[in-house]
């Protein structure tokens, strides 16, 4: 039903007159659930407490009154220590008195009191429910009030309660409020002291009473007294906004205030009184005494030696001695005093109406418009000056532990709740509302939930306030300190005076987890962190206290920016938590470069903090926490003084650190060398290495810079007015440190130090300052005055001599100082020779300067020898590279030789000096050229070249020079016929090989042939050149091409088969042939248009020509070949077909048409050629003429006739024939036709060139009579052409069948007519023929064929007739071959092969089908009758009068609970079976049960018929698609050899293997079987544990299923079952004798539930043991039940190992199963034989 009918129903209900009824409600039980709720200790208490601080009273009183012990007696002394002590042991409660000095009760409060959860609907009260009173029946069976004048007391009734009122006379009346309690037990103990004065002073905290007495008897235990310093409002932080998240409430003002707390107490409180009556030596927890001394007792035994250390032994004595002296004087008093601190903030809240009314619901109150939440806190200053006297001081700590908020703080709603706070501070929130008992607060009601999570957050925001104020007092404190040191910032010692305070603040508002909700604590801690209107909090720093956004956390010492504020390193240890939070908020980060940046650009650095930063900064690249560039950024700006000490010696008195690029390097220049601005001096980066000032994107300072900067500062940095170009001492500084360093620069920079160096005055010398060129080494001594090195030490002579500075004397300067002295001297002896000057200069040699020698090498200097006869070359001079050697083989070419009038020889020092001023050892190959070039032929000038070439061509390297670039002829060359002998050519204008002549070109002398390759001669010309002279001047005749083509047939590997040449050359028409028919002698062909050899079959039509072995390997790399390809045959015959048949005959010509025929697939490429093929009348045809006169075309002609043919050849196209593929049908029409030769080959060329098969022309006309009555032949003849044809098409393969026999069963008909005449035509031909026929085959469509007969049908034109239907393209052996098996019987086509066994099965099934379906007729027809019958006799009863109605039940119509199966395929599976009637005919199983004699037990059918799914059920095939209805037979047979099946079924029992065994199991090859299809449940997979060998390591195994609670217990399942299994593994290893089968492929496996018999698992075979106990155990003692169980179990091993052939249930499982059977079928007889059944 919908809600709106029930809503009907319920006003129909309240409509009704029915009494009413009030819902009754027990009391006693309400008040017991509700105090069940509320499990704090002293509940009581607190509420009544809470109500004289609603009452607006200042002081409570408390007073227990106890009762003396009945068994122990008071002490005698007088000692009030010894009375007190025997109160606390002895005494019970007996009642609690709780007075307090407010307002007195109003009427209100009266009838509230004695109403269950009305509440106080006042919202600036605590109380809220209305149920707190009632906590006074915890302990009191009977409370009392007593209020000014008035009275009510409580009482009950069973278990209702009851209340009534009183009122006292004037006299009687009090001036405030009491509840007297009496306790319903008489055996309450005292409570603990200290526990209850914790809680009492907790409870003064934030209420508005000023103290708290509390009185046992007579004794005043305990005295509170509370004083409130008068509050300080203070303004709003502008940083914190004041609104809560939901902008439910708002912080409107903030007050501060201090508060003081005096407790004087008696020592009784701190009196461990468990010690005196457990008499134990540990000194136990005041907080916990119940049990304690049985934990301590425990403790002290499993407690180790390391856990009692010298602290804790300590401890226990210091306890000890407390708890001795309080006990002398229990009645003596102690005091103490704390201070707190309040920070109270105003809130203003915005309720909904909504929100209001559901809180009002909620509370019995409305929220409150303004209210109050207030935050306690302790200041290090406040907890310092907390002071305690007296025995029991040392407890103060214990009485105010939960009043000071040391460990935790907690939620204060008027009183503390167990919720605490996650912070070190308690927070008041009266507004809060709380769970029903007051000790959490309420996070589940949605609308509470609001209101108190925003509340929280106010209580948040409070504490953020509250924390920014102490942070203010911290500032001021410290302000007051530096000034009081008169420091001007702030230092350590300022610091360390506020640290602690600070530290303190820090744990105190350091947010943990909060408990009981972890919700609560979190919604304060974000609320305080997230209430900033700037990202920023107030923190201490070593600058002070600033905003935390001017803050930084220091990660490393940064001594080069002190000015960074930072927090202090002592803080970051002891209160990192909180500044941890600091960070994770994002209010508070480390220092970055932009801070460092900042500090660096604000101060001018002193050298030592430079060295600082930059070793900081290295440090940080090389952490990869900064780049180069980030720190160049940081060094741009910094600025940092020079030390005064080297100012003088400093470019800048300033250092600019962004401008520095470059670092000294010690080892290249001195520390102490000045250095340019842009590099930092040395003494700033000592101690780092290169690769550190590399990082940060410095270079190291090069000599190069270095120096051009000495240079060009002129000498600044090394003090008053030296410079290098003025001062030796200064060169004698900088040029050792130049030369130090001068292998190791670049040749560019050695360049750059020259040019720096070379034009100026810096090398000092005897005679001054002189540029480099201008000195001389200190060894030059030849003259005096010349001005040498002095005082230069440390400096490379190979640097000075790359300045320039002599090693010799300029040559101008010799020669004339020398001849200046000659002249003056010895004034005979003239000038020197050439011999003494060279002699001079080879003593100074290596002191030459390069220019001196270049000049040597083009100046005149040296005569040659002159030649007889001539007179004009005496005297002259020569250039020492014109002259040669003297030499005798020289001196025979005409060649100038040097005069040298001692015996020369080149290796003295003179000679290879001379060498280097370019005297020539030889003569090149251009002056031998030269030579031979101008040299008569046949001289004696010319033959000494040569011989001087040739023997000397190795040693001087002339056969290295590229003699074939030569352009100038002087080769002496072999004359053709008629020339001279005097003739020269170029190298690249003759050959070495003389056979080359044959084509015009010129040889070397051949003579010199030997050595072509020392002149630059190629053996032969170019091939590409001497094919082109082949291609313009072919042979003219036929001796001529031998030779010529021999020659290219030598040159072969030069032309490549495929390329350009070749190509070239097979198309030129370069080969003659001799042709005497024609006019002219002589034609040429290209040799790819002839062939070689002598063919007799082409020889008329095609070119061919032998020129010998070598000459015929030219042409057939050209293209020639022995025969013509099929495409040149293709395009002759295309061209010239007439020609051809007219030359070759038409024998030779099919020999053609053969060649085309088998090359047609590459033909067809060619689509010109091939089409012209099928246009032009190229192709043979046959025509046969009949020698008879022909007979009328209409006239009926009889086939038998004999006749004489003659063929006739002649050509045409190809649509123009015919291919004759119906020999019937060309026999009629054979004199009319042209056909294609009879070839098969021949055929699918011309079927290719689109010439029509005949049996496509045909067109039929059949005429026939009418049908005949009696149909029942054509009935028979239509069953036997589906049955035969299913023999017929067993051979064929799939691609060759139209339709199979199935096809034909379900669309072929058969029909007898009278008779059948056949008119036969051809399209295109004006041709017909009438023909008797005995079956014809008529088709409407492609679904349907009709074969018409007549009475008597010839079966060769059935076969025929029908042909087209089953082959795609039949042949005449198709005809016979289905005639024959048409004509032939069933056993006579099985002698000939033919597997006929199913088709004799079909028929014997046929027969069983009609007599099963003849007896279920009859039954049908009785069973009505029965019915009709009983349906008689219940009217005749009625209309009797008879007042029993007669029971009737109709019976359901018996019907076949399936159809049988084709026979064939298995109907059964031994995996699953689904239940059956029993009736029918019986399985495959069954026939092979009753041959082997066996019988089924009444036990195994009952079995069978009662059991369920998982037992093994009858068995029969259901198809599951059908819903139960039995298998239909389908598809078609083909039969299998028996020797293929035999060979088929070894194969399967070989595959078989153990289990785990570790050969591969590789499933056998079956033919394919095409099979009536059956079902069967597909192999299940089974979750098997091995369990034991039955029969030994290599015999049947165990395994169980791992579902089965067997698995658990294998030993007591192989009990339970041992005989089973005993009777079990004997039948199975019987039945794999069988199969001659290894008894390790078979496993028997239980389970507990499942339908699986057995199955096969990669080749191994796994019996349920199970089914066998349920079908065959009961009858394994008998014979029959033995031979009845193996027989089962050998049906199913045949299944199973039909497994291995086909994995699938199908139609070929079943053949493969039934195979099994048939083939081991006689040896399961002899068996059961054995066992003496059947015999």
């Amino acid at each position: 039903m919908a809600a709106s009918q029930y809503a009907r129903l319920r006003e129909q209900t309240m409509g009704s007159h029915e009494d009413e009824e009030a819902v009754t409600v027990n009391t006693r039980a309400l008040i017991d659930k509700v105090l069940a709720r509320y499990s704090g200790e002293w509940t009581t208490l607190r509420e009544l407490i809470q109500n004289a601080a609603d009452a607006q009273a200042k002081k409570v009183t408390i007073r227990f009154e106890t009762l003396p012990s009945a068994s122990v007696p008071l002490p005698q002394s007088q000692d009030q220590s010894d009375h007190l002590r025997h109160v606390l042991l002895h005494h019970t409660l007996k009642t609690l008195l709780v007075s307090n000095d407010g307002e007195l009760f109003q009427e209100n409060d009266w009838q509230r009191l004695k109403r269950i959860a009305e509440g106080n609907p006042d919202e600036t009260k605590i109380g809220a429910f209305g149920v707190g009173f009632y906590s006074v029946f915890a302990d009191c069976e009977t409370p009392f009030v007593s209020s000014g004048k008035q009275t009510m007391a409580f009482y009950w009734k069973k278990d209702s309660l009851f209340t009534r009122r009183g009122r006292l006379p004037d006299d009687q009346a009090t001036d405030g409020t009491t509840f007297l309690l009496d306790y319903r037990s008489p055996n309450t103990p005292v409570p603990q002291l200290l526990s209850l004065c914790q809680f009492l002073a907790t409870s003064l905290t934030f209420v508005g009473l000023e103290g708290i007495d509390l009185w046992l008897d007579d004794w005043n235990i305990l005295s509170l007294t509370k004083k409130m310093a008068p509050g300080a409002s203070v303004s709003i932080p502008k940083d914190v906004n004041p609104k809560t998240r939901d902008g439910l409430m708002k912080i409107v003002d903030v007050e501060y205030q201090s508060a003081q707390i005096d407790a004087r107490w008696m020592n009784v409180v701190g009196w461990n009184r468990a010690l005196t009556t457990m008499q134990m030596p540990t000194t136990l927890s005041q907080q916990d005494t119940s049990g304690g001394s049985l934990r301590s007792w425990f403790s002290r035994l499993t407690s180790g030696p390391a856990t009692t250390n010298l602290a804790t032994k300590r401890a226990q004595r210091d306890e000890e001695a407390l708890q001795q002296a309080l006990s002398e004087d229990l009645a003596g008093f102690s005091q103490a005093t704390v201070f707190l601190r309040l920070s109270t903030v105003n809130v203003q809240t915005y309720v909904s109406k909504q929100l209001s009314a559901e809180l009002e619901r909620a509370t019995k109150k409305p929220p409150p418009k303004h209210t109050r939440i207030a935050i306690l806190t302790s200041s290090y200053d406040e907890s310092a000056a907390a002071v305690a006297s007296g025995a029991g001081s040392k407890q103060s700590s214990a009485i105010f532990s939960s009043v000071l908020p040391t460990k935790n703080g907690k939620v204060f709603i008027g009183f503390p709740t167990a919720q605490t706070t996650g912070l070190l501070a308690h927070i008041s929130a009266p507004s809060v509302i709380p769970t029903v008992e007051r000790e959490s607060i309420d996070l589940n009601a949605r609308h509470v939930r609001d209101w108190n999570i925003e509340m929280l957050r106010v209580a948040g925001i409070a504490c953020r306030i509250a924390y920014t104020g102490e942070m203010a007092e911290l500032k001021a404190k410290l302000e007051r300190t530096i000034s009081a040191s008169g420091n001007k910032n702030v230092t350590k010692e300022d610091l360390a005076a506020v640290m602690p305070s600070a530290i303190h603040a820090y744990k105190q508002y350091n947010y943990g987890e909060s408990t009981p909700s972890a919700k609560v604590g979190q919604y304060i801690e974000e609320a305080f962190w997230m209430c900033n209107q700037k990202a920023s909090i107030d923190v201490l720093s070593t600058r002070g206290v600033l905003p935390s956004q001017q803050v930084r956390v220091a990660t490393e010492e940064l001594s080069f920016v002190e000015g960074i504020p930072v927090i202090p390193e002592e803080l970051m240890l002891k209160a990192n938590d909180f500044l941890t939070k600091i960070q994770d908020y994002g209010l508070l980060s480390d220092i970055t470069t932009s801070d460092i940046k900042k500090e660096l650009e604000a101060q001018a650095l002193t050298e030592q903090q430079v060295t600082e930063l930059v070793k900081w900064a290295c440090g940080k690249v090389s952490r990869e926490e900064l780049d180069a560039q980030a720190v160049q950024a940081l060094f741009d700006g910094t600025v940092a003084s020079i030390s005064a000490e080297y100012v003088n010696t400093s470019p800048s008195p300033v250092l600019q650190l962004g401008s520095v690029k470059s670092f000294v390097n010690v080892a290249k220049i001195p520390a102490e060398m000045p250095a340019p601005p842009q590099t930092i001096p040395f003494r700033l980066t000592k101690g780092l290495n290169q690769k550190q000032l590399e990082a940060i994107g410095w270079e190291e300072l090069q000599i190069v810079p270095w120096l051009r900067w000495i240079i060009e500062s002129d000498g600044q940095g090394f003090g008053g007015s030296q410079s290098l170009t003025a001062t030796p001492a200064v060169a004698v500084q900088v040029l050792p440190v130049v030369s130090k360093a001068w292998d190791s620069l670049s040749a560019s920079s050695k360049q750059t130090v020259t040019e720096l160096l070379v034009p100026r005055t810096v090398i000092p010398t005897k005679l001054g300052m002189r540029k480099p060129p201008q000195a001389y080494f200190a060894s030059v001594k030849l003259f005096d005055d010349l001005p040498t090195i002095t005082n230069l030490q440390g400096v490379k002579e190979k640097f000075l001599v790359a300045l320039g500075v002599r090693k010799t004397i300029e040559l101008n300067v010799v020669f004339e100082r020398l001849m200046a002295k000659s002249t003056a001297g010895v004034a005979e002896e003239g000038k020197w020779s050439h011999v003494e000057l060279i002699k001079y200069l080879v003593s100074v040699k290596d002191d030459i300067p390069q220019e001196d020698l270049k000049r040597l090498r083009n100046t005149p200097i040296c005569t040659a020898e002159t030649q007889s006869g001539d007179s004009t070359s005496k005297g002259k001079l020569y250039r020492l590279s014109e002259l040669y050697e003297p030499s005798d083989q020289i001196r025979l070419l005409g060649l100038p030789i040097l005069q040298w009038p001692a015996p020369y020889r080149p290796n003295t020092p003179e000679g290879r000096f001379l060498k280097t001023l370019g005297l020539q050892p030889f003569p090149s190959v251009m002056d031998i050229v030269n030579i031979l070039s101008k040299a008569p032929a046949g001289s004696q000038l010319q033959q000494t070249a040569i011989n001087y070439f040739i023997i000397n061509a190795y040693q001087n390297g002339y056969n290295r020079y590229p003699m074939a670039e030569i352009d100038k002829a002087f080769l002496p060359v072999q004359p053709f016929a008629g020339e001279g002998n005097n003739l020269i050519a170029k190298p690249s204008q003759c050959y070495a090989n003389p056979q080359c002549a044959v084509l015009r070109f010129r040889t070397l002398r051949q003579d010199l042939q030997i050595h072509h390759q020392l002149f630059g001669v190629a053996l032969d010309p170019a091939i590409d050149v001497a094919a082109e002279r082949l291609i313009k001047a072919p042979p003219g005749n036929a001796a001529s091409a031998r030779i010529l083509f021999a020659y290219f047939g030598d040159r072969l590997n030069e032309i490549g088969p495929n390329g350009h040449l070749a190509e070239k050359l097979g198309e030129a028409l370069i080969v003659p042939i001799q042709d005497p028919s024609e006019k002219r002698p002589v034609r040429f062909v290209a040799p790819r248009a002839c062939f070689l050899g002598d063919s007799s079959t082409y020889g008329d039509i095609f070119d061919f020509v032998d020129f010998g072995a070598e000459a015929n390997s030219f042409l057939l790399r050209v293209g020639s070949k022995h025969e013509p390809s099929a495409a040149e045959i293709a395009g002759m015959l295309v061209r010239q077909p007439a020609r051809l048949l007219q030359t070759l005959g038409s024998d030779k010509y099919l020999q053609l048409l053969r060649k085309v025929a088998e090359n047609a697939a590459n033909l067809k490429k060619d689509k010109a050629l091939w089409q012209q093929l099928k246009q032009a009348p190229c192709l043979l045809a046959v025509k046969e003429v009949i020698k008879t006169v022909a007979v009328d075309d209409e006239k009926v002609r009889d086939l038998d006739e004999e006749e004489m043919f003659i063929k006739e050849y002649s050509l045409a196209n190809a649509p123009s024939m015919v291919i004759v593929d119906d020999f019937t049908t060309y026999r009629l029409f054979q004199s009319s036709l042209l056909t294609a030769p009879q070839e098969e080959v021949i055929e699918n060329l011309y079927s290719a060139l689109e010439t029509p098969w005949l049996s496509r022309l045909v067109e039929d006309d059949q005429r026939m009579g009418a049908l005949l009555r009696d149909q029942s032949s054509a009935q028979k003849l239509q069953k036997l052409i589906v049955e035969r044809c299913r023999l017929f098409l067993h051979d064929h393969t799939a691609d060759v069948i139209r339709h199979d026999a199935k096809w034909l069963e379900q669309n072929l008909t058969v029909k007898l007519t009278e008779f059948l005449h056949v008119t036969r035509r051809l399209k295109g031909y004006r041709m017909q023929f009438v023909e008797k026929r005995t079956a014809a085959l008529h088709r409407e469509s492609k679904r349907d064929a009709t074969l018409y007969v007549t009475a008597k049908y010839d079966l060769y034109e059935i076969s025929r007739a029908i042909m087209t239907l089953l082959l795609k393209r039949p042949r005449q052996q198709d005809f016979l071959a289905l005639e024959t098996i048409l004509e032939s019987d069933l056993r006579r086509l099985k002698t000939k092969g033919y597997n006929v066994d199913r088709i004799l099965r079909q028929k014997a099934a046929e027969s069983r089908i009609a007599e099963s379906e003849r007896l279920k007729r009859e039954e049908e027809l009785k069973r009505l009758a029965d019915a009709e019958a009983s349906s008689k006799l219940v009217h005749q009863q009625q209309a009797a009068g008879n007042g029993a109605d007669a029971e009737h039940t109709e019976q359901p119509p018996v019907t076949p609970d399936r159809q049988l199966s084709m026979p064939g395929a298995f109907a059964n599976s031994p995996e699953q079976r689904p239940g059956s009637s029993g009736r029918g005919k019986k399985s495959v199983l069954g026939n092979i049960s009753k041959a082997l004699g066996i019988q089924q037990s009444n036990q195994a059918q009952n079995l069978l018929t009662n059991s369920d799914h998982d037992e093994p059920p009858p068995y029969e095939a259901r198809d599951p698609s059908n819903r139960g209805r039995a298998v239909a037979p389908t598809g078609q047979e083909q039969a299998m050899s028996p020797r293929a099946v035999d060979a088929t079924l070894q194969s399967a029992i070989k595959s078989s293997r153990a289990y785990n065994s570790q050969s591969l199991f590789t499933r056998p090859h079956t033919d394919e079987v095409k099979d009536t299809p059956s079902y069967c449940d597909s192999k299940p997979g089974h979750d098997l544990t091995f369990v034991s060998d039955l029969t030994g390591p290599n015999g049947i195994k165990l395994f169980l299923s791992r579902n089965s609670p067997h698995s658990r217990d294998p030993r007591g399942f192989l009990t339970a079952h041992r005989d089973a299994l005993a009777s079990f593994t004997y039948v199975l290893t019987e039945m794999a004798t069988i199969f001659s089968l290894s008894a390790a492929v078979l496993n028997i496996f239980h389970d507990e539930s499942g339908s699986s018999i057995a199955f096969n698992s990669n080749g191994t075979v796994f019996c349920n043991l199970r089914y066998f106990e349920q079908l065959h155990m009961a009858s394994m003692e008998t014979s029959e039940g033995r031979v009845e169980a193996a027989a089962y179990w050998w049906v199913t091993l045949c299944h199973e190992l039909a497994h291995n052939l086909v994995e699938e249930h199908d139609s070929r499982h079943s053949f493969w199963t039934e195979s099994f059977v048939c083939k081991y079928f006689a040896n399961m007889i002899a068996w059961a034989g054995g066992q003496g059944v059947g015999s």
